[in-house]
């Protein structure tokens, strides 16, 4: 049971209530989300933004966010983007060596391998090293490395919402909730 009631749809602001009536489906972390009504319906923006109108590759941009989750312990952002990344392309090995806190497996080339440990670094450290920036500067450019980080960041904060407010996993159909530990 979340640690905090989930908004009341009718009791939302008219600009809140029209975000959260035009989302295709309303899984819990939206209904927690919607809390926060004057962060909500922008916030939906820029997860769209991010979701929909990136220059990163639809496949890369769930490698991120399934490594946030992982490393975070997101179990909610996790069990939610299993069937969205292979539906981008992720693929069952990659997504295990994301599960095992194994981001330099040989399942992910060379240019994968980049991104994740630049991932790694900004969801660990926060300043990630002038190593892993070159390192993702010899197979990204700029507005790529800068996606990356703000995809990182804006599941950060996801992960960070629904794992301290308990929000209740509402899993899609076939995905297992594991049992994962922070990575430090």
């Amino acid at each position: 049971m979340p640690l905090i009631p989930f908004a009341d749809p009718a009791a939302m602001p008219e600009d809140t209530s029209a975000s959260f009536e035009r989302l295709p489906r309303k899984l819990n972390i939206f209904r927690m989300w919607s809390n926060a009504a004057t962060c909500f319906p922008a916030g939906i923006r820029f997860g769209n933004a991010i979701l929909t109108k990136q220059k990163l590759n639809p496949a890369l941009r769930e490698l991120i966010i399934l490594a946030v989750a992982r490393i975070e312990a997101g179990i909610y952002e996790w069990v939610q983007h299993i069937p969205i990344g292979k539906q981008a392309g992720c693929r069952d090995d990659q997504i295990a060596a994301l599960a095992a806190g194994d981001f330099i497996n040989p399942a992910f080339d060379a240019r994968e391998q980049a991104m994740l440990k630049l991932v790694f670094e900004v969801v660990r450290d926060v300043r990630a090293s002038e190593a892993a920036v070159n390192a993702a500067k010899a197979h990204f450019d700029a507005q790529e490395i800068v996606e990356i980080i703000l995809t990182a960041g804006f599941y950060m904060t996801m992960a960070r919402m629904t794992e301290t407010t308990r929000v209740e996993i509402d899993a899609p159909p076939g995905v297992t909730i594991p049992d994962f530990r922070k990575i430090r």
